[in-house]
């Protein structure tokens, strides 16, 4: 069964990393509404990780599904970063992601992709989501410091470790399927390549965007379509830029970016659309896509996520996006169906 298949109610899933603290610290009341908010509105799909918060999303995201009929909806999380009893003091340092997570939990955080640190780690989860399983799991930010001495020597241990231990989980039927979790396209071509493992999907976040496509839709796409690996579409809005907000890459958008959204934006506006539709319709249209979660943590965003996959946006506006170079020429859109 594949991915796009495994989803009990379409394509739109729930990305959890808000609800670790990212960016800021949200109050539990808070964090309870938003996940309430997307099951009443059909999410059945949510994806989480240790990382978020050290533990802190998948322990708001547990208590919130707790009483769910675990076969009404499907969980995944991810391995790569064991999350410690030991605390720390000060704002934690997560390399290119910065203190994104600053507000979380002060667990201890630390990479591991051995095989023993794989089912550590999906032990860990499974206690603080308060479930007996897990549907698909990701190999977690196996992309920092690419092609440098330490990511190599990450890559080699998730090989011989996670991969194979995953490979196993799923071909005995504990999960359901496994992949890598990221948010540069490499990792994902080279594990492709492999011929020792074999994956379902993977997560990439960030790096197939009605923003920034062009590298994944040559390399990257066309490789999953071959090799029947289906893409979960993370960061759909490229860490909230395209909804509003004033991140990309998890910092400060660069004047380039704000000027190339600014142009996106008027595009929608002339056509009256809905950025957020513009921006999920685009990823999904894809058909290496299986699905895409935005991430979300007011109540509000979700129900603004599901009503942009749901709203027609004229032919026009895809054409103008083409036309004026803002999208890729070979890019799938919604009008090519």
């Amino acid at each position: 069964m594949t991915i796009r298949e495994t989803l009990v109610n379409g394509p739109l899933g729930f990305g959890t990393a808000p609800l670790g603290n990212m960016f800021r610290d949200i109050p539990d009341v808070e964090a309870d509404a938003t996940v309430e908010a997307a099951w009443d509105a059909g999410t059945r799909f949510f994806d989480t990780a240790p990382f978020y918060g050290a533990g802190l999303a998948e322990i708001r995201l547990g208590k919130n599904l707790a009483g769910r009929r675990r076969e009404d909806y499907v969980l995944s999380t991810k391995v790569g970063r064991i999350v410690l009893d030991e605390v720390v003091t000060g704002a934690q340092e997560f390399g290119e992601k910065g203190t994104l997570f600053q507000y979380g939990r002060k667990n201890k955080v630390i990479f591991d992709y051995s095989a023993d640190g794989t089912k550590r780690s999906i032990e860990g989860s499974l206690k603080r989501l308060g479930v007996d399983r897990l549907d698909f799991v990701w190999i977690h930010d196996i992309a920092q410091d690419f092609y440098g001495d330490e990511w190599i020597a990450m890559f080699e241990a998730a090989r011989t470790g996670a991969m194979r231990v995953l490979d196993k989980l799923r071909d005995e039927g504990v999960i359901k399927g496994w992949g890598l979790g990221v948010n540069k396209v490499e990792p994902v071509e080279i594990m492709l390549g492999l011929s020792e493992v074999r994956p379902d999907g993977s997560l990439l976040a960030g790096r197939y965007t009605l923003l920034d496509h062009d590298y994944a839709l040559q390399r990257l796409m066309p490789k999953a379509q071959e090799k029947g690996v289906q893409i979960i579409i993370g960061g759909p809005y490229s860490s909230g830029i395209l909804a509003g907000g004033a991140h990309f890459e998890y910092a400060e958008a660069p004047p380039e970016i704000v000027a190339k959204v600014g142009k996106i934006k008027s595009a929608a506006a002339r056509h009256h659309v809905p950025i957020k539709a513009a921006a999920l319709q685009f990823c999904l249209a894809h058909p290496a896509t299986a699905a895409v979660i935005p991430g979300a943590s007011k109540p509000e965003r979700i129900a603004e996520d599901h009503i942009a996959l749901n709203t027609s946006i004229p032919a026009d506006f895809w054409r103008e996006l083409r036309h004026e170079k803002l999208v890729s020429a070979d890019a799938p859109l919604p009008i090519d169906r």
